[in-house]
């Protein structure tokens, strides 16, 4: 299913650059008419809308990026980073930490987004499919750098503490979104875009900073 789907993603694609070079198309108007034609194969169904293609100017400026195969310029990024550092929701209560047990079942669940699951079941983190969270874990992925030890790597043994507050704030955000932090960065804006609560992101926190924490051992 998931060769058949990049297919077909692939034959809509030539679609459009065929389209683009018989009509003269420049580059706006063909990535338009790319647009259209994905939207066109997709459909609502259950949890899942359409409206999952859709990009902010974010997405849109790095995803240029990528396929020129040039990083951005200096000032490009801290634009962008600018503007969704501007999006980031802090705690509500001012707890930045939450149980950094329940941080380490949000790690290790990849459930949710996706069209069988149920809307009022909470979402996974999936953090381990890109980061080594935990010395005991040994599966994990390594598109993201190694989370273990996390706390102790930076410095953080009172997470509490007024010297951990800088600290402490840039794990909120740069889970809550990424890329306030980092203008290209490929991991999942997850407070940003709805992907996990404030609750479970205050958990995730706890499990990164809590000197408790397996993270931390």
């Amino acid at each position: 299913m998931k060769n058949q789907h990049k297919i077909t993603l692939l034959a809509l694609a030539a679609t459009a650059l065929v389209a683009g070079c018989a009509t003269g198309m420049n580059a706006s108007d063909l990535d338009k008419l790319t647009a259209d034609i994905v939207k066109a194969s997709f459909r609502d169904k259950g949890i899942v809308k359409v409206s999952v293609l859709d990009t902010d100017k974010t997405d849109q400026v790095c995803s240029a990026a990528d396929v020129a195969g040039k990083p951005l310029d200096e000032s490009t990024a801290r634009a962008i980073e600018a503007v969704n550092f501007k999006t980031v929701k802090w705690p509500s209560d001012g707890n930045f930490l939450g149980d950094w047990k329940e941080g380490e079942k949000i790690a290790q669940s990849g459930r949710g987004l996706t069209w069988t699951d149920d809307a009022k079941t909470p979402n996974g983190g999936n953090c381990y499919n890109c980061h080594q969270i935990t010395k005991e874990e040994i599966s994990f992925g390594t598109i993201g750098p190694s989370l273990y030890n996390y706390a102790k790597l930076r410095g953080v043994t009172d997470p509490d503490s007024a010297a951990a507050k800088p600290m402490v704030e840039y794990t909120w955000g740069k889970i809550w979104n990424s890329k306030a932090y980092n203008a290209c960065s490929n991991m999942p804006r997850a407070g940003h875009m709805g992907i996990l609560t404030e609750t479970q992101i205050r958990h995730i926190v706890a499990l990164l900073l809590d000197p408790k924490s397996p993270v931390n051992q």
